[in-house]
């Protein structure tokens, strides 16, 4: 709970932001994505708003590889969720370096949506689980988050994404800068991105197939390991009848969140 109600809180901020600099600012990445290359000349300034946002989502990225190392529980996509943020991080530093701002915030945009619904939808799971008064609310609204979730996910991340963004950058800079730099390398960086949203998109696909063929009687995160459950009964029961337990001792450098977990890359 709290490595989701840290990302939850962040994530709705910064997409806040991100949705107040294209709609409600003179910028019009979003609806023209093709102009963000229009007026973009090497060095140009960066607009105090735009580098606020970078200075934030870079922080937090940074932050995020540390974390998923030695602060989050490890699941069975967590390789794929620490090369997400070396890529999302080197997206950023040098997108910022090369001035291509304008298109990372709508990057920005169109990915944070996801993770909001995400983490808010695992809050009510968990809340539900820990036999919370209001449970059946949180049932409620676990199910429509996830459903949400589904449908945002394929509609941001792999609709316009590669309509808006994949096209900016691959087509509409080449009509706009001829000899733009660094253009395969910043176009392979951004398919990786597109390659892991495919990824877990096959996560989601599966938690949909084991919801309606009954395989999955209430909703879990398909990613955690299946003896997790096992190994926190596990070591609840040493810490209860054996604190001096060489197992527990063993345990006790790698806390991930209140949670002592053993994880190997």
């Amino acid at each position: 709970m709290p490595e989701s109600a840290w990302k939850f809180i962040f994530y709705s901020a910064s997409w806040s932001y991100s949705a107040y600099l294209l709609f409600l600012t003179e910028y019009t990445f979003f609806q023209d994505p093709s102009s963000v290359f229009h007026d973009w000349t090497s060095g140009m300034p960066i607009p105090i708003d735009i580098t606020i946002a970078y200075l934030i989502q870079g922080s937090f990225y940074g932050h995020s590889i540390y974390a998923s190392f030695y602060m989050d529980v490890w699941r069975r996509d967590s390789v794929i969720m620490v090369i997400h943020h070396v890529v999302t991080l080197v997206l950023i530093t040098f997108s910022y370096a090369f001035r291509y701002h304008k298109i990372g915030v709508l990057v920005l945009f169109l990915h944070d949506i996801n993770d909001i619904q995400l983490e808010f939808t695992k809050l009510n799971v968990y809340l539900r689980n820990s036999g919370w008064v209001y449970k059946s609310i949180n049932e409620i609204i676990s199910t429509v988050g996830c459903i949400s979730f589904s449908f945002t996910w394929f509609w941001f991340r792999l609709y316009w994404f590669p309509l808006k963004v994949l096209y900016a950058t691959c087509i509409a800079s080449l009509e706009s800068v001829p000899n733009i730099p660094f253009y395969f390398f910043f176009n392979s960086l951004l398919f990786t991105l597109l390659l892991m949203n495919l990824y877990w998109f096959l996560y989601i696909m599966l938690f949909m197939v084991k919801v309606l063929t009954g395989q999955m009687k209430e909703m879990k995160d398909v990613r955690e390991y299946e003896d997790e459950e096992h190994e926190k009964a596990k070591l609840l029961n040493i810490a209860e009848n054996d604190t001096d337990h060489p197992d527990l001792r063993h345990e006790e450098g790698h806390e991930k969140n209140g949670i002592p977990k053993e994880k190997s890359l």
